[in-house]
């Protein structure tokens, strides 16, 4: 899987050709076109040319281009891939596969996806973000992370997540009252789930949507716990989340410094033939080196560095 920057995901209804215009000057990293949850059921079919046309006639720049598709276990999905993929399929970078279960799921699109790229005589595969937001998937997930090798990431969706479960939830992405009675964070489970059999098969983990637009505060709150956990990014669900996140889901300057500064002295320590070493009063081993390298590599990916 190459490396891809996606701190910020922003979503856009299929029906709203207005809304899909605004995402194309937006800064968000990725821009995904919603045919599933935004689109009621009687305009599903019609909101595919809107996908298609987006993706044909407006310029998204450097962002990645992606849209959710409906369920597998509806009769929208596998006209969702036939007709935009067909159309559209070498202007658009990923496929959101939502309430992914099984490995089975994937492997459903990707047999698709690898047929219509085949008669189309596309250059390059499309690659598919794994929505995991039922208890199924969850159990499930080192096993999909496993599955495929067009598989880049999985989306957390904490909404149906919690209808899953039976959690309680007042309002997706933001901490209540629920939260307050609970010794410890409810979502920890699936969340770290989620990071952890990503970062095992080489694959983002973006956690998913705050719903509360106005709620400043709480977003910021929401994305400092996600990157805690090692997400790589987060969905917005308004032009005006984007700004929180892209700041959030980078290393901060004194991180970066930090990560130069240990990494310089390894350098010097080398070079005088000395071994463990410390710095600010800190011993630094192996596990410590490699945080830092990571810590750079994801600065120069975001342009943090050169």
């Amino acid at each position: 899987m190459s490396e891809r920057l996606e701190r910020s995901v922003l979503l856009a209804p299929a029906s709203n050709w207005g809304m899909i215009q605004k995402t194309a000057t937006a800064r968000a990293d990725a821009v995904c076109i919603d045919l599933e949850d935004a689109v009621a059921p009687d305009e599903k079919e019609a909101s595919r040319a809107n996908v298609v046309r987006a993706y044909r006639e407006l310029d998204f720049g450097n962002k990645l281009r992606m849209f959710r598709m409906n369920g597998l276990d509806t009769h929208f999905a596998y006209r969702d891939l036939v007709e935009i993929v067909e159309a559209a399929g070498d202007r658009i970078d990923l496929i959101v596969i939502p309430k992914v279960n099984r490995p089975e799921d994937v492997y459903v699109v990707e047999t698709l996806l690898g047929q219509i790229e085949s008669y189309k005589k596309f250059s390059r595969p499309i690659g598919i973000e794994a929505l995991i937001e039922t208890a199924l998937g969850c159990v499930n997930i080192r096993e999909i992370a496993a599955c495929s090798e067009r598989l880049e990431g999985f989306v957390y969706g904490p909404g149906d997540y919690a209808a899953s479960v039976r959690m309680p939830m007042e309002s997706i992405g933001e901490l209540d009252e629920n939260d307050r009675i609970y010794p410890g964070h409810r979502w920890h489970h699936v969340m770290h789930s989620i990071v952890s059999a990503a970062k095992a098969y080489n694959k983002r983990a973006i956690d998913g949507p705050f719903a509360g637009i106005k709620n400043t505060e709480g977003l910021v709150q929401a994305c400092k716990i996600g990157r805690a956990m090692g997400f790589d990014g987060k969905w917005c669900i308004h032009p005006g989340q984007i700004e929180t996140v892209n700041q959030t889901f980078v290393p901060s300057e004194k991180e970066i410094g930090w990560a130069r500064t240990v990494l310089d002295e390894y350098e010097a320590a080398l070079r005088e033939g000395r071994g463990a070493i410390s710095v600010k009063g800190k011993m630094i081993d192996v596990a410590s080196l490699r945080m830092c390298r990571a810590m750079v590599e994801r600065a120069k990916l975001a342009g943090l560095l050169d």
